[in-house]
């Protein structure tokens, strides 16, 4: 059962217990108001009685010695006071005064009502006031309760609207564990997610515009050339030709990268294909341009699986990783690959001879237009390891580095069988 369902049903269930409760409890305190009355009422007649029969038989002073014994012992409000107006003496008592005449003279004998009949006005409408009191305080503890968190909600939105990524609201609901705690968690996730994925496009845009700067500068130069020396004209022509190809590369890697993290809730356009069989023609191919290097590929490749994939997205990321390792490990070396399979999953390491990279950047070569720092310069544009990723986490699967005991560097790619349906917890590219 949700936690704010619970918190709801406490207080609205303790509210209607309180006013039944302050209902119960009026009713029982007005029930004995009237016996309360009539015994006041009785007290009050009784001493009004005494004091005139005292009066009318032994005088004012024992009257009013009795009065004054009275109030030290009980303090009841009586008086004795003299009427100039002997008539006043035919008036009628009433419950409050009594009136003496003695010896000529006319007396009163008063004793106050204490009891308020202001209670007795007031007493039907107690449980109303009561109810609608309790109800109040509990409505507001409830919009209290639920007004807070809309308006930090609400603050939040603003700010992603006004594109402030780095908002957090979370820590503005401590101590609270239900589903609007819950909501801010998912809502710091979302904005979280969002920071992430602006910093990535702004750094994307710094890195693509800084890697065609190069092949423009030069083919500005090469213009520059011709005009002061046309004689040169094939051999600039050859090197524009070469920029032109880099610059050809340079958007296709991008595009290719652009359309797996724009395609990455688009379903894949799987076939069953061998994953062993496409990795051994890719390293067929890789084996003869390593000769150039004096590098051999060592391979520990047999078997088959089979597996539904996207060939293409399969194809590249192998291929990447494969031809990165060629790239990078020292001439005259070596590079071993080794596939290890189950039922469900094939992992396959390519290890190199290389300089590698330090341990705090395993994970930011993947990054677009990451290179190590120690990495020599060898081509390329720093976006092969991170389409490589891309692809294989649009199957389900994981791509990770590490850094082998004799040197060099390890990427390790763990494709899946069947793809699993994909995740933004595996979107870290």
């Amino acid at each position: 059962m949700p936690r704010l369902f619970k918190k709801f049903f406490v207080i609205i269930w303790l509210t209607l217990a309180a006013s039944v409760a302050i209902i119960i409890l009026t009713l029982n305190f007005f029930q004995t108001l009237p016996s309360a009355s009539k015994l006041e009422h009785q007290k009050r007649e009784v001493i009004l009685n005494l004091t005139e029969n005292l009066l009318a038989k032994d005088g004012e002073d024992a009257a009013r010695r009795f009065a004054r014994t009275s109030e030290d012992t009980v303090s009841v409000g009586l008086t004795i006071s003299k009427i100039a107006d002997s008539g006043a003496c035919t008036d009628r008592s009433t419950a409050e005064t009594r009136t003496v005449l003695k010896d000529g003279i006319c007396y009163r004998i008063s004793v106050p009502e204490q009891y308020s009949v202001i209670l007795d006005k007031l007493g039907p409408f107690v449980p109303g006031f009561g109810i609608l009191i309790s109800s109040a305080i509990s409505a507001a503890a409830l919009a209290r309760y639920l007004i807070g968190p809309v308006v930090h909600l609400r603050d939040g939105l603003s700010a992603l609207a006004h594109g402030r990524f780095d908002v957090r609201i979370g820590h503005k609901m401590a101590g609270r564990k239900d589903e609007v705690s819950a909501l801010a968690h998912d809502f710091d996730s979302s904005a979280a997610r969002l920071q992430q994925l602006q910093d990535a496009q702004q750094r994307l845009f710094h890195d693509v515009s800084h890697e065609l700067r190069s092949p423009l500068s030069r083919l500005q130069a090469v213009g520059g050339v011709l005009r002061q020396s046309p004689a040169k004209l094939d051999a600039m022509l050859d090197r524009m030709d070469r920029e032109v190809e880099r610059l050809d590369a340079l958007v296709g890697e991008v595009l290719t990268l652009a359309r797996l993290t724009a395609g990455s809730r688009l379903p894949l356009k799987t076939q069953t294909l061998d994953v062993i069989d496409l990795l051994n023609e890719i390293l067929g191919d890789a084996a003869f341009e390593a000769q150039a290097r004096k590098v051999s590929i060592t391979t520990n490749v047999d078997h088959s699986f089979l597996a539904e994939v996207e060939g293409e997205l399969i194809c590249r990321a192998l291929e990447n990783v494969i031809r990165n390792a060629v790239k990078y490990t020292a001439e005259h070396s070596q590079i071993t690959v080794q596939c290890e399979t189950t039922d469900d999953l094939l992992k396959v390491c390519v290890a190199d001879q290389g300089p590698g990279v330090r341990r705090d950047e395993l994970e930011r070569i993947f990054q677009p237009f990451s290179r190590g720092n120690d990495a020599a310069p060898r081509g390329g544009y720093g976006l092969g390891l991170a389409i490589a990723r891309q692809a294989i986490e649009r199957h389900g699967g994981r791509v990770h580095a590490s850094l082998p005991d004799v040197g060099g560097l390890a990427i390790t790619l763990e494709i899946p069988r069947q793809p699993a349906i994909y995740s933004p917890a595996n979107d870290r590219g």
